[in-house]
């Protein structure tokens, strides 16, 4: 049984129609990126994943179940703006998931029980490499570095899907090349499925395992709002990544691109001998 199903899923907003018909399946142990054009439903597709949307028709299944109609700790998410709170430090920004779920009403707990979620802490921060910050304040902190605590306060419940979406986009090359070589590792460590929204195509090909290519394929130019995207590609990486293979995904997302701003240009097509 897949980890995660998709199916006959639809979203649309009002007479916008933002996706149409997806049906996917993951994996536990997938590292799936997301691409294509802006404005097309990637992270709607994560908050639908995040129970933050509802779709409109079809459904998602976690283990077969229907997905929980709110978001829940088997579920983690990191978004490209760091969401820290900023008058903790960074060692109550990571115990506070499990403040919350073991004290529903004061969410805070005291004492020898707050020590042990501190000592619990401690792992998963040396995990991302925040153990000697820990009594800092985000402030404190550079970009790389609360994106780094955004990870932690993630993982700490040990979710069994991650979203990622953007969560590099901000960053310098020389960190965002440390926070690549940061998730992998905790994707291997884990196991987990991971979901990430990159506009950046060339690193969605480099840290996936599998590529998932999201475009509208009807375009009406009177009624631009009347279709929505579906997945075009589905590119399994288990093998080298051929570079015919990312220009013709890039090709498929400038066209997208194209069309939004008024110039018309022919459907790209990835050559059969490039996925193979």
């Amino acid at each position: 049984m897949s980890l995660l199903s998709i199916r006959r899923l639809w979203k649309h907003y009002g007479e916008q129609v933002v996706l149409e018909n997806l049906n996917l399946e993951f994996q536990a142990g997938e590292f799936c990126t997301l691409v294509g054009a802006s404005g097309c439903g990637k992270s709607t597709f994560l908050r639908l994943l995040l129970s933050q949307e509802t779709p409109n028709r079809g459904e998602i299944l976690l283990d077969g179940a229907p997905l929980p109609p709110e978001p829940g700790p088997e579920r983690g998410v990191v978004f490209q703006r760091y969401s820290v709170f900023p008058h903790l430090t960074v060692e109550d920004n990571v115990i506070l998931g499990w403040e919350f779920g073991e004290a529903r009403w004061l969410g805070r707990r005291f004492g020898g029980q707050r020590r042990r979620l501190r000592e619990a802490a401690a792992d998963t921060l040396r995990a991302v490499g925040l153990f000697d910050a820990r009594h800092r304040y985000p402030a404190a902190l550079s970009g790389g570095m609360q994106q780094r605590l955004a990870i932690a306060q993630a993982l700490v419940l040990k979710p069994r899907v991650l979203l990622l979406d953007e969560p590099f986009g901000a960053l310098d090359p020389g960190i965002r090349a440390d926070m690549h070589e940061l998730i992998l590792n905790l994707w291997r460590d884990t196991g987990m499925l991971i979901l990430m929204v990159t506009h950046d195509i060339r690193e969605g090909f480099e840290l996936g395992t599998r590529v998932l290519v999201f475009d509208r394929v009807r375009l009406d130019r009177h009624a631009p709002d009347a279709y929505g995207a579906t997945v075009t590609y589905d590119i399994p990486l288990t093998r080298s990544r051929p570079a015919r293979l990312l220009e013709a995904v890039s090709a498929a997302t400038a066209r997208t691109e194209r069309f939004r701003a008024g110039t018309p240009a022919p459907a790209a097509t990835v050559p059969p001998q490039a996925v193979e």
